[in-house]
């Protein structure tokens, strides 16, 4: 299984959105859906942000009738393996986030895959869910390829978000619940390790 491990964060969004600039209501919180690659390891990176409120796995891009692990296991559904990130805007901006899921989440370049974990549900998908975050989303894909910051293009589908499913109470945290799964210490190890090197005014334990 391929981890990619980057010694340097990637530059940060040149446009983004700002609470206090997008009118943005104090206390109120916001939500981001991303997938890439299996969602253990994506959410284990991004419960550990600091302004991340929650975080749930599930899936997104199909129907509500496929949306559970064996169906989508069957890559034909549509879905990708997703997380929903509650976050407050206040504490940390969209394009961070984005940030976070291009440099330690997973490789935006692979098609269809990461590492070892093959098929359309490991994708790498943005699914905005509204024009604001399509447009810094967008732009920041074009800010690093203009960069040429990966060895490839950037891959990451940006697609509205129709819905997402909550998945299996088994898969909730499973990073956190199964530490010593080995696909664990091979594949999300290294992540949170990558987050916490290139992110520490962002990074806390998840928890706290």
């Amino acid at each position: 299984m391929a981890v990619m491990t980057r010694r340097e964060p990637i530059p940060a969004a040149m446009e983004d959105v700002y609470a206090p600039e997008s009118g943005w209501d104090a206390g109120a919180l916001d939500t981001a859906v991303f997938a890439g690659g299996c969602f253990w390891g994506v959410q284990s990176v991004f419960q550990r942000v600091r302004g991340v409120v929650q975080t749930t796995v599930g899936y997104s891009g199909g129907s509500e009738e496929t949306a559970n692990y064996r169906a989508v296991c069957g890559e034909d559904t549509g879905h990708a393996e997703a997380i929903e990130v509650l976050f407050d805007p206040a504490k940390v901006s969209y394009g961070t986030l984005l940030r976070v899921f291009f440099s330690v989440v997973h490789d935006p370049t692979q098609l269809n895959r990461q590492g070892a974990d093959v098929g359309t549900s490991y994708r790498s998908a943005i699914f905005y869910t509204d024009e604001q975050q399509r447009t810094v989303a967008e732009a920041y894909v074009k800010q690093l390829d203009a960069a040429h910051v990966f060895h490839a293009p950037i891959v990451t589908a940006i697609t509205p978000l129709q819905q997402f499913y909550k998945g299996e109470e088994y898969h909730q945290d499973y990073a956190m619940k199964n530490p010593h799964n080995p696909y664990i210490q091979v594949c999300d190890v290294p992540k949170i390790a990558a987050l916490g090197q290139q992110f520490p005014e962002l990074f806390q334990e998840y928890g706290h």
